[in-house]
């Protein structure tokens, strides 16, 4: 469905002296399959945004090829907007318009008659919560509302393959909830491809059969959640020892079978491969000397934990508010632009 080989994409920033190039996007290779449901990863400045705009056409590449449900990004461009669906984080949606009559416009222009776009289009109002608001305006819609109605404006048209750029930011909880539902059903019901961007890591690891994490414009893993979680060097094991005097001999004890051993206050805590095959011959070396615990906690690895592991930096700590990775001001390089 996707398939993309050296995707690279730079921007200029700055006047004059000032000028200078900026790699967005770093040689990425893609290989997505039909029936996949993909998680994108990355920071902002990553080069995530960047790479699924050069995937809808809204970007040409600087340099690498891309095709998309067949059809070359570059060479084909129309017949690739026309074979998909795609939600982008700012929206598409006009302020002054009904919201009924948005998503039937953009129905007939997929090829819909007005009939079939309005019977789709009112299914997908009730499944996303938007019951009675067929007539009202996106400028009087909530944030969640709106962001809901470009979900539907993305789906009317029944896409076999469908790009979701953050498509749960400005959700609630039950809003949010009901979005996954739906995307499992895309695939399961539909046989959709899904590509999906989010900084919502639950998000990614619940919905997503693999995940691709983006760094520095290149790729830097691509597989399943759990495994990439196993690469991630064991379990954290957290003792909480009784009393202060036993907080270094309980140290030394765990790091008989941990890694990156710390302590803070009368925590102790280290990274223990198999945790659950190793935590018991702990806890009798350590009754063996006589220190007590209060507590021990086992926590399985987190993608978080991967992204850290991986990038250096924790996925939570991103802004989530920017909506492209290309600087301020930038503008396409020469060779980029159609």
């Amino acid at each position: 469905m996707i398939h993309a080989r050296g995707l690279v994409q730079k921007f200029h920033t700055g006047r004059g002296k000032q000028k200078r190039e900026v790699l967005a996007v770093d040689g990425v290779d893609l290989d997505i399959e039909e029936g996949e449901v993909v998680g994108f990863l990355g920071p902002n400045g990553a080069g995530k945004t960047t790479t699924l705009r050069m995937l809808t056409t809204l970007l040409r590449p600087t340099a690498g090829t891309a095709t998309v449900n067949g059809y070359d990004v570059v060479a084909d461009s129309v017949m690739v907007r026309r074979s998909i669906g795609y939600v982008s984080q700012a929206g598409g949606t006009f302020s002054q318009a009904q919201a009924g009559d948005e998503v039937v416009d953009h129905g007939m222009l997929y090829g819909l008659s007005r009939a079939e776009a309005t019977e789709r289009g009112k299914a997908l109002f009730a499944q996303l919560q938007l019951d009675g608001l067929w007539e009202r305006m996106p400028k009087n819609m909530s944030g969640g509302q709106k962001r809901r109605l470009d979900i539907v404006m993305g789906l009317v048209h029944e896409p076999t393959l469908v790009f979701l750029d953050e498509p749960t930011t400005g959700l609630d909880p039950q809003a949010r909830a009901n979005l996954w539902e739906h995307i499992r059903k895309l695939r399961s019901e539909r046989g959709a491809t899904v590509f999906l961007t989010t900084h919502y890591l639950d998000e990614a690891d619940e919905l997503s059969d693999r995940i691709i994490i983006i760094d520095n414009g290149r790729i830097v893993a691509a597989d399943t959640a759990d495994n990439l979680k196993a690469q991630v060097s064991g379990d954290l094991v957290d003792l909480e020892v009784a009393d202060d005097d036993h907080v270094t001999t309980a140290a030394e004890k765990l790091t008989s079978i941990a890694t990156a051993v710390e302590t803070d206050g009368r925590h102790v805590r280290g990274r223990v491969r198999r945790a659950g095959r190793a935590v018991p011959g702990l806890l009798r070396d350590l009754e063996s000397v006589s220190i007590p615990l209060d507590s021990i906690e086992v926590i399985r690895p987190t993608l978080d934990d991967v992204f850290l592991t991986l990038t250096g930096r924790s996925l939570r700590d991103a802004d989530s508010t920017t909506t492209s990775d290309a600087p301020d001001g930038a503008e396409q390089s020469e060779g980029a632009r159609s």
